[in-house]
């Protein structure tokens, strides 16, 4: 099995064993194959034909759906935790997806690229176009986001709508970054979040 990437990582280290998990935007089903080989009883959504047939071929239960549309069809707390990683900048309507999420888990995880990240600012403050990295790594008209957001972003949104923050984690690569500095010093944020 080949290496988690780094917020995925984060995320598998904090579910715990035997949880009900539902990953919304799961790709492939890399994230679900570890949770359970953990003894999770992980579940699935994503959008792409292509990666719902990679995660079935892996013995997964993934289904095709959009977050934006069909997370109104499951159940409230249903699972333990509901994930959305790097897909929250995707979504049409980001407020009612991770409203959705916190409605059907008890917990949701949400990682995303930070827009504010020191790299993203310097390309476009000298540059003066928008950042191609390894976190970001097709153009400008080839992503899926459409909604940047930032950490500070974020910790706001949550707030506004009295969403507690759990745990968090700020990441360059691998390497987890201080809280303090993160809006700067990050490249993703992963959030653990209830109501």
């Amino acid at each position: 099995m080949s290496e988690l990437r780094p917020d995925l990582a984060v995320i598998a280290d904090h579910v715990k064993p035997g949880a009900r998990v539902l990953d919304v935007g799961c790709g492939d089903g890399e994230l679900m194959a570890v949770l359970r080989a953990r003894g999770c009883d992980a579940r699935g959504i994503e959008i792409d034909r292509g990666n719902v047939s990679a995660a079935v071929g892996r013995g997964l239960s993934v289904i095709q759906g959009d977050a934006d549309t069909d997370l109104v069809n499951y159940p409230d707390k249903a699972f333990d935790y509901a994930i959305l990683s790097q897909t929250l900048q995707t979504a049409r309507a980001p407020d009612k997806v991770l409203e959705e999420l916190l409605r059907i888990g008890r917990r949701a995880f949400v990682s995303f690229p930070n827009f504010a990240y020191w790299r993203v600012r310097l390309s476009l403050a000298w540059g003066g176009r928008m950042p191609v990295t390894p976190a970001l790594p097709v153009s400008w008209y080839e992503t899926q986001n459409i909604h940047q957001l930032t950490i500070d972003d974020f910790r706001a949104f949550v707030r506004e709508r009295g969403i507690t923050v759990e745990q968090a984690w700020f990441l360059t690569g691998s390497r987890q970054r201080a809280a303090a500095a993160a809006n700067l010093r990050a490249e993703h944020a992963v959030f653990l979040v209830s109501r």
